[in-house]
């Protein structure tokens, strides 16, 4: 008996006759490189997400019912944010693969962090958040028509409307004189009917629910030829507190509208993304 034997050990030998291990040998062998390839790719890519941080859960208590508003947006940078927008998207998304997830997650960097705002992020307080952080909110010139220079994307076609009069009455109020505000929402209005009006009429600001947003942009009525950034109302609640990112259809309709290659510089026109999207 050999000394590995005596201490209770394994000889070396065994594992050359491990038909298990031989067998699995075999396949992988077998199997073409570009499934190998494949297979390590998709274990590095869930091997990554393991790593990365994990997005600040929401707590109970930054939810204020009273204001309307998730105050805990207001600590996030723009990684966190982009976080704990892509934990959601994974949230909603877990019959999809690691390759299919990814493709759906937005870059940290095409995210600007607005933590220098301090405020509490209510409608009243939207235009000098706006004024405050926004690369321009100076008027747009005279063409091309329809391009403004700020999107504010919201959860329903009523916060739009609110959203559209707390601009119009605010933003006076921080110096911008004049300033036009598009409802680019489906309460009420065809598409068509906005489509007529983009094409004819400048506009600053167009404020409007991530599906007509799409479609403007699909019907080459809404142009992204002056745009400096998109505005995420993420930190609006309704009665049962939730918002934009709560409900997993408006969740998928706002990412699928963020990822447009208008926004994040495939094709032609389209912008690079770097800080575009400013999360309210």
């Amino acid at each position: 008996m050999s000394d590995s034997e005596s201490d209770g050990g394994v000889t070396l030998i065994e594992a050359e006759f491990d038909t298990a291990a031989s067998s699995k040998k075999r396949k992988r062998e077998s199997e073409p490189e570009a499934t190998k390839d494949s297979k390590k790719a998709a274990k590095k890519l869930k091997r990554k997400e393991k790593k990365k941080q994990k997005a600040k859960e929401i707590d109970e208590d930054d939810l204020d019912q009273e204001l309307g508003v998730n105050h805990s947006f207001e600590r996030m940078d723009g990684q966190l944010v982009a976080d704990y927008v892509n934990a959601r998207t994974r949230l909603y998304g877990k019959e999809l693969s690691s390759v299919e997830l990814e493709d759906r997650f937005i870059p940290a960097r095409t995210v600007r962090d607005s933590t220098s705002w301090t405020e509490p992020r209510t409608s009243d307080k939207l235009s000098a958040f706006l004024k405050s952080q926004c690369k321009s909110v100076e008027p747009t010139p005279k063409k091309p028509v329809g391009a403004p220079h700020t999107i504010i994307v919201t959860a329903s076609g009523i916060r739009a409307a609110d959203v559209c009069r707390s601009l119009k009455s605010g933003l006076p109020k921080q110096g911008v004189t004049d300033p036009k505000v598009g409802k680019l929402f489906a309460k009420h209005m065809k598409v068509a009917d906005q489509v007529a009006h983009l094409k004819k009429e400048r506009m600053d600001f167009g404020v409007g629910t991530p599906d007509r947003l799409a479609a403007l942009l699909d019907e080459k009525a809404l142009s992204t030829a002056n745009l400096k950034q998109v505005v995420i109302d993420v930190s609006y609640i309704d009665q049962k507190k939730r918002g934009i990112l709560d409900m997993k259809e408006l969740h998928e309709s706002l990412i699928k509208f963020l990822l447009r290659k208008n926004f994040l510089g495939e094709g032609k026109g389209g912008l690079r993304g770097d800080e575009l999207f400013l999360f309210y």
